[in-house]
C-alpha cells in the first residue's frame, strides 16, 4: 500500500468512527425536549406554559374522557416509562396516580401534583367526596390554582434541567402576569353586575368563585344521579326564578341535557362552560379561561 492509500484510508476510517459517535452519544441537554406526561388537557397546558419550546408534552387521558373514570393501561404505563416528569393535579382527581407511577418502572420519574401547596376546598357534597376524596379537585379552574400549578412544575423542571431554571422561572411568571392581569379585569368587570351567583351544571367552579367572591349553584347537586326528581326540581326551578336566572351553565362532560331541562322550565339560554379537562378548540387555558369570565360576568348582568 503506498502511502497516499494509507492517508485515505486513515482518513476514511476516522470519519466512519466519527460519524457512528456522532449518532449514537446523546445530544447535549439543551437540544433535547424533556417529556413530560401529563393527566388532562389543562395539567398539560400549564406544563406547556413553563416549559414552551424545551418539553413535549403528552396528554395521558383521552379528550371526552372523564377523569375519574379514568384506569391506565399498558401503554399509558409505557407512556410514563419514557417521561421524565408526570404532571397531576391530585386532590384525588386521579385516583390512579400512585398505581401508574409504581407501575411505569420509571425509577427516575419525576411525579409533581400540581396542587401542592395549594389551599384547598373541603368537599361539602357527601357522595363527590366519596368518588374523589375529601378535597373539591376542581383547582385548576381557579386562575390562583393555575399559578401554584405553573410554580411547582417549573420546580420540577428546574430540578430536571438546572442549566434552564432561569429559562422556567421566566416563563412561570410570564404566566403568572397574564392571570394576574386577567384575574385584575375581571374584578373590575364583576364589581358592577347585579349578582354574585350563577347556576352550572356540575359543581366544579368554588374555586373560581373564590377567586371573585362569586357563588356557584350546581344542577348536578339536586339532580345526583343525572334525573331530575320532582322537588329537587321545583327546588332549582323556584330558585332560579326568584333570583331571576336566565342563563344556565352545562358542561360537555357533565349531563348537559340536565342543564337543558331546566332551562326550559324557566326560559333560560344554555351555555357552555370549559373544564378544560379535554382540549376544546385547540384554544389556550388563558383564552378559554377569559372565555368563561366573559359568559359569568354576562350571566350575572342579565
Amino acid at each position: 500500500m503506498n502511502k497516499r492509500s494509507y492517508v485515505f484510508l486513515v482518513y476514511m476510517l476516522t470519519c466512519i468512527v466519527l460519524a457512528f459517535a456522532m449518532g449514537c452519544t446523546p445530544r447535549k441537554t439543551e437540544e433535547k425536549r424533556i417529556i413530560v406526561s401529563a393527566s388532562f388537557d389543562a395539567m398539560a397546558e400549564f406544563a406547556k406554559a413553563v416549559g414552551k419550546d424545551k418539553v413535549e408534552v403528552r396528554t395521558i387521558i383521552p379528550a371526552g374522557t372523564e377523569p375519574h373514570d379514568f384506569e391506565p393501561k399498558a401503554q399509558d404505563m409505557q407512556s410514563l416509562g419514557k417521561a421524565a416528569l408526570f404532571v397531576y393535579n391530585g386532590l384525588g382527581m386521579e385516583a390512579w396516580a400512585d398505581k401508574a407511577i409504581a407501575g411505569s418502572g420509571n425509577r427516575s420519574l419525576i411525579a409533581v401534583r400540581a396542587s401542592e401547596g395549594a389551599e384547598a376546598i373541603v368537599d361539602g357534597v357527601s357522595d363527590k367526596a366519596a368518588e374523589h376524596g375529601r378535597y373539591d379537585p376542581h383547582i385548576w379552574l381557579s386562575l390562583s390554582g393555575a399559578q401554584v400549578a405553573a410554580k411547582n412544575i417549573a420546580a420540577a423542571l428546574a430540578k430536571i434541567d438546572p442549566e434552564n431554571a432561569a429559562f422556567y422561572a421566566v416563563n412561570r411568571d410570564e404566566f403568572s402576569k397574564a392571570l394576574d392581569a386577567l384575574r385584575a379585569e375581571y374584578e373590575a368587570k364583576l364589581r358592577g353586575v347585579k349578582r354574585r351567583d350563577f347556576v352550572t351544571g356540575h359543581a366544579a367552579f368554588a374555586y373560581l368563585c373564590r377567586d371573585f367572591g362569586l357563588e356557584q349553584n350546581s344542577v348536578e347537586d339536586v339532580f345526583a344521579e343525572g334525573e331530575p326528581s320532582a322537588k329537587g326540581l321545583r327546588k332549582l326551578i323556584d330558585y332560579c326564578r326568584a333570583k331571576g336566572i336566565k342563563t344556565i351553565f352545562a358542561e360537555e362532560m357533565a349531563s348537559p341535557g340536565v342543564s337543558k331541562t331546566l332551562a326550559e322550565e324557566v326560559g333560560a339560554k344554555v351555555e357552555t362552560i370549559a373544564t378544560m379537562e379535554s382540549a376544546e378548540g385547540g384554544k389556550s387555558y388563558i383564552e378559554r379561561a377569559r372565555e368563561n369570565l366573559a359568559k359569568i360576568c354576562a350571566s350575572l348582568s342579565d
